[in-house]
């Protein structure tokens, strides 16, 4: 069985065709509206002016013809006046036919279509000439009722003015015409209208495609200035012409881009300052650190040789530990400076992966015991700066030995045109909330938490190195284990075969 799509009706998207569709429609609906008003007021005309022509013919006719009939008439009588009055009707060519009170009609002509039982109930009633349009034989008619009057001896048609006294005779005249040459006028009215329609949509496209041009205009420089300033240009300004709605709005753009090139000149203004105060700092704090790291090693050597009592010996202890770690971070914070002014360096080489990662675990002494596992199958060759990488592989086991559990395993592999090292603990992983954020400088997962020894930077300092290498690095949950963080590293284009 076949399943057929269900129809969707699709909307034109760009704002040029949907104005001109709008302007088409509106000028379409507008042609069509004046059209049918105009078209229904012909045809009343028309029809009104056969109506009225009809009824005074027929009056005159019977003013003449209505005398002459003995009261009450007979049969023969009303026959006799119907055949007067067809042969009498001239240009309408109508069919009459009379009756007298409530008795049946007589007509000289059988083929005259029927009179309409409403038309003599309302002949009956009134006293003034009645009509309906009627269809027969897929023709259209139109069928007058004349009630005659009298006064005093002599009968006339109703209507007459200047008699003192009229009363009804009882006797009603019918006539019914027909429309044929009026509905051929009102076609042709029908089809005029029609053909018109199409050149009217035509010639009003010329004026909505001038429309939509100078409505989009001004829009179409707001979405160039837009993607300037989007490219960096912030000292992009559009020329506001005239007065209407599109014009206030570019020259609240020009105040949008104006604000916004001077707080970006602001924003860079306090960056730099801030990365300079930054390096400035841990520039001056290298001298007395290294200084103050000579001190202490000498009085851990006292401490550790017993020269100095129990509490002087913790007390030193814990200020080397302190300067150690100070020192360190100094170290950290001199990369950061260097990698937000770009002047990192990157000393690339082609080397195996697989060798990095083994220097990195045995000088760091984590290649022993069972806290630390590598699967390091099979050769991956990349172009990168050992020590980078060294620093890393560093940051990503360390953080996992400190905040995972053992064991922590690092596999290498190569999949596709990247080389793949991944570094996977077994603790409770990385907080949801806190997965997008790992990388962030100084930033903590629990901020009660004690501070550790590191100095915060090493993630951070982690990412920017995989970043140097047009790498990446990521960081997620693993399933049933703990964190995994992923490094990719593009791998070394082999070299080039002589030819022989």
């Amino acid at each position: 069985m076949t399943f057929r799509r269900p129809f969707r009706l699709r909307l034109p998207r760009g704002l040029r065709v949907r104005l001109v569709a709008a302007f088409l429609f509106a000028a379409a609906f507008g042609a069509l509206l004046t059209a049918g008003l105009t078209f229904q007021q012909a045809r009343s005309a028309i029809l009104d002016r056969t109506q009225e022509a009809a009824v005074a013919d027929l009056r005159a006719q019977l003013d003449s013809l209505a005398p002459g009939l003995p009261f009450p008439p007979s049969t023969q009588g009303l026959r006799d006046l119907a055949l007067q009055l067809d042969r009498a009707g001239g240009a309408h060519t109508w069919h009459s036919a009379a009756a007298y009170q409530d008795g049946p009609l007589v007509s000289a002509a059988p083929t005259a279509p029927p009179v309409p039982q409403t038309l003599r109930e309302t002949a009956r009633d009134g006293a003034e000439a009645a009509y309906q349009r009627i269809e027969h034989e897929g023709r259209p008619w139109l069928v007058l009722a004349m009630p005659v009057s009298y006064a005093g001896s002599s009968a006339s048609a109703s209507g007459d003015s200047g008699t003192t006294s009229r009363a009804s005779s009882g006797l009603t005249v019918y006539a019914a015409l027909p429309l044929d040459e009026d509905e051929a006028d009102i076609a042709a009215l029908r089809t005029a209208a029609q053909a018109g329609a199409v050149p009217a949509l035509a010639l009003a496209l010329v004026p909505a495609l001038f429309a939509a041009r100078r409505v989009l205009r001004p829009v179409r420089r707001l979405h160039d200035g837009a993607e300037r300033i989007t490219a960096g240009e912030l000292d992009t300004r559009l020329d506001a012409e005239g007065h209407d709605e599109l014009a206030d709005l570019t020259r609240t753009f020009n105040t949008m881009a104006t604000a916004l090139q001077r707080d970006d000149a602001e924003l860079r203004r306090m960056e730099a300052g801030a990365r300079r105060f930054a390096a400035d700092v841990a520039h001056e704090l290298r001298t007395p650190l290294a200084a103050m790291t000579a001190v202490t090693g000498v009085l851990d050597e006292d401490a550790g040789s017993g020269a100095l009592p129990p509490d002087t010996a913790d007390a030193v202890r814990l200020i080397s530990d302190e300067t150690r770690t100070l020192a360190r971070m100094v170290e950290d914070l001199m990369e950061v400076s260097r990698f937000d002014a770009r002047t990192a360096p990157l000393r690339a080489e082609d080397v195996d992966l697989r060798t990095l990662v083994s220097k990195t675990l045995r000088l760091r002494g984590w290649d022993v015991g069972e806290h630390v596992t590598g699967d390091l199958a099979g050769p991956v060759p990349v172009h990168a700066d050992p020590r980078r990488v060294d620093v890393i592989l560093a940051n990503l086991v360390g953080n996992a030995l400190r905040h995972g559990s053992p064991p922590v395993t690092v596999r290498v592999r190569a999949e596709g045109e990247r080389a793949v090292l991944t570094v996977t603990d077994h603790g409770p992983g990385i907080p949801a909330h806190a997965v997008p954020h790992v990388f962030d400088r100084f930033y903590k997962a629990d901020t009660a938490r004690a501070r550790s020894e590191g100095s915060g930077l090493g993630l951070a300092l982690a990412h920017e190195n995989a970043l140097l290498h047009d790498g990446t690095l990521t960081a997620a949950n693993a399933p049933g284990a703990g964190a995994v963080f992923t490094l990719t590293l593009p791998l070394a284009t082999p070299p080039a075969r002589e030819p022989r």
